[in-house]
This record gives C-alpha cells, structure tokens and sequence, in this order.
C-alpha cells in the first residue's frame, strides 16, 4: 500500500554541491573565507554604530539589525555547510532540520521588513525633513522593529510547520546544502499542492507587500528629488539611496526568483546556486555595499580609527615614562 511508503524521517541526507573531494575541500575554504568576511563586516558595522553617536539615528539603527539578521542568517547556514564538507554523509537530524528552516525563514522574512523600515525612514529624510525627527520617534523605529521580528516568526511557524507535517518518501536525500523549503517538499510522498499554495502564499504576501510598499516610497522620493533645483540635493539624496537599492535588488530579486517561479520551470539544481546569492552573498556584500560610498560610516571609521591610535600612543608614552622613573630605593 501507498501508506507503507510514508515513514518518519529520523534524519536528512544534504547532497551539497559536489561528492568530488577536490571541489569539497575548494568550497570549504571559499565558504569559510565567505563566513569570516561576513562575521567581520557586519559585526564591525554593529559595534561602529553602537560606540559612534553621530550614527545614533533611525537609518543607523535599522542597518545595526539588517547586519545582526545577517550574522544570524549565515550562522544559520554557513557552520552546517562547513561541517557537510568534511564529512562523508552530510547527515542532519529531522529535528536540527526544522530548526534551521525556522531559523532562516525568520531572518529572511524579518530582513524583508527592516529593509521596508529603512525605506520609509528614507522617504521622511528626503520628502519631509522638517518633520523627520518627530515622525520616526525611537518609539516608532522599535515598533517597526519589533514588528518585523514577530512577522519573521509567525511567517516562520506557518513555513515549517506546513512542510514538516508531510509525510516523507524511503529517500531522504535533500538536493540542497541547506534545509530549504522547496527541495524538502520534493521529498513528501503525498500531494503538496495544498502545502506548497501555502508557503507561496505566505513568502508571496511578505515579498510582494514589503515590495510594494519599498516602491511606493521610492516613487514618492523620485518625485520629490525631480522637484529639487539643487544639483547637490539630488546627488545627496541619490547617494543616500543607492546603496538601499542595490541591497534591495539583490536580495529580492533572488528570493523571488526561488519561491515565486512557476513549478514547471522549477530546477533545483538551479535554485541551489540561486540560494547562494541570498542566504550567503548577499549578507557578505551588505556591509560594502553600505559603507563604501557612505560619508557617514566612513567619517565614523577614521574617528574611531584616530581614537585607537591616540589611545596607543598614550599608552606608549606612559609606558616609556614609567620606565624612566627612578626606583623607590634611589635617592635625589
């Protein structure tokens, strides 16, 4: 009978990228060289945005977040993948499994969010900036906040349970390097028509309204930025949404291209490269793509950078006086 295939799956086969031992061990160092690049930028830019009080502002401290939503993005991901090289059967648990599709379904979806937050806090910058201070109020900025971390969680609770309560075939081989939604749907033995309508439409309603939303603002700053006569307000308020955009473009243009696609085009050979550009890339490039042409973050930085070095050199000094005292024993 049909029933006797469905079995409770006590763990997960990952089938990664490669069984070639050579390529393993090329993609460990490249995904380890990735997992510190991405652990160092956006903790840098976490700890420079708490310590610098020029950065102490609305847009400063959603970007603090869009980078610890990063770091635990690609902890969620990268530590596991890193160990699958190494090992013979990159096996997961049933139980590590969910939690790790949780894990990432929350930042995702909570990222989708910050990233609408911080393109309304540029549209009060930019369209109303008389009244900028008094509309995005500490009060508001942790409310949005906070309401993108229990969007990330409930939009989390509905991906994982809708996947994980399907029975799964004898195969357990997962062809992905992570605990990805649509490649553990491919596993179930039974119809996942009603499942799959149900995480597109929970990641559909969270991409498309968050987008909409982003493009609403930016129309609104496009209007209000063809009004201005000043070439330099135009090159200041392009300057301050570049790097937004282009966070924007790639993070969901990929996201979109994995959930959204039809099912007849589906290949998740393809999806899996695809999913490298948002779960991994896309966090390693988040602090770059911030700080590199920002006069903020890069004013920051030789601050803090002028602090260290005077405060070595005042240890230095203090240092070499000491050793220049007489000792307590010696006379005048």
């Amino acid at each position: 009978m049909l029933e006797d295939n469905y079995t409770f799956a006590p763990e997960f086969i990952l089938l990664g990228f490669t069984n070639q031992e050579g390529l393993q061990v090329t993609c460990f160092v490249l995904f380890l060289v990735i997992y510190v690049v991405t652990l160092t930028g956006n903790l840098g830019v976490i700890i420079l945005i708490k310590i610098d009080s020029s950065l102490h502002t609305p847009m400063y401290f959603f970007l603090s977040h869009l980078s610890l939503l990063d770091v635990c993005y690609s902890s969620t991901i990268i530590p596991q993948t890193l160990v699958n090289f190494l090992t013979e059967k990159a096996a997961v648990s049933f139980i590590r499994c969910a939690t790790q599709l949780f894990s990432f379904a929350t930042c995702a979806t909570a990222e989708c969010y910050v990233l609408a937050a911080m393109a309304y806090d540029r549209y009060n910058a930019i369209c109303n900036p008389l009244l900028y201070s008094a509309v995005m109020s500490q009060r508001l900025c942790t409310g949005m906040l906070a309401g993108a971390y229990l969007a990330g969680v409930i939009s989390s609770t509905i991906h994982t349970v809708s996947i994980f309560r399907l029975p799964f075939c004898q195969s357990k081989r997962i062809n992905h390097f992570f605990c990805d939604g649509p490649p553990l749907i491919a596993l179930s033995c039974s119809d996942t028509h009603v499942n799959e309508a149900m995480v597109s439409a929970v990641v559909g309603f969270n991409v498309l309204s968050t987008t909409v939303f982003i493009l609403v603002s930016y129309l609104s700053i496009l209007s209000t930025i063809l009004r201005m006569r000043s070439t330099a307000g135009w090159h200041k308020a392009f300057s301050t949404c570049a790097s937004h955009l282009v966070s924007i473009a790639l993070y969901y243009g990929s996201s979109l291209f994995i959930y959204l696609h039809p099912s007849s085009r589906h290949s998740l050979d393809h999806d899996k490269v695809v999913s490298v550009l948002y779960s991994i890339a896309v966090p390693m490039l988040n602090p770059l793509i911030y700080s590199l042409r920002n006069t903020d973050m890069k004013n920051a930085v030789r601050k803090v950078k002028g602090r260290v070095l005077s405060s070595l050199s005042i240890r230095r000094s203090w240092s070499a006086e000491r050793r220049g005292l007489p000792c307590h024993g010696e006379k005048g």
